[in-house]
């Protein structure tokens, strides 16, 4: 049941993402629109957007702290937004794009478990728990 719902977290994000992408950068190819159809087509995009994130946060958060929820949402968002950019916006992606991608992959790395002052304070309390009450 762990790997599922860490599936469907990541899943979720995914579809998340692409369409907050769409909501976000979706409109540029279409400058000649009037900004106000663009705003409220963005926004309509943006709630299909959140019918995946929210979910996705709140089953998410019993696998992943916020912390965590939002650098492997960060790191989705990098990816779709890259595939977005060179598919639909015809951009280039230079070296630095990808210098900036490994330092992302760099923040999962620090943050897949908790801090050393955490993960002390959590044993610390967890042995409290175990041992007997010294009756108050």
């Amino acid at each position: 049941i762990e790997l599922f719902s860490i599936m469907l977290t990541i899943v979720l994000l995914i579809f998340s993402n692409v369409f907050m992408t769409i909501a976000w950068y979706g409109h540029l190819k279409h400058k000649e629109s009037p900004l106000v159809m663009a705003i409220v087509v963005s926004w309509l995009i943006a709630f299909v957007e959140y019918c995946f994130q929210v979910p996705a946060n709140r089953w998410g958060s019993s696998q992943f702290s916020a912390v965590q929820l939002k650098v492997i949402q960060e790191i989705i968002t990098l990816v779709v937004f890259s595939i977005f950019a060179v598919w639909y916006l015809d951009a280039k992606l230079g070296w630095n794009h990808l210098v900036a991608f490994l330092l992302i992959v760099g923040a999962v790395f620090l943050v897949r478990n908790e801090s050393p002052m955490e993960a002390s304070r959590a044993a610390s309390q967890a042995q409290q728990e175990q041992s007997p009450s010294s009756g108050h």
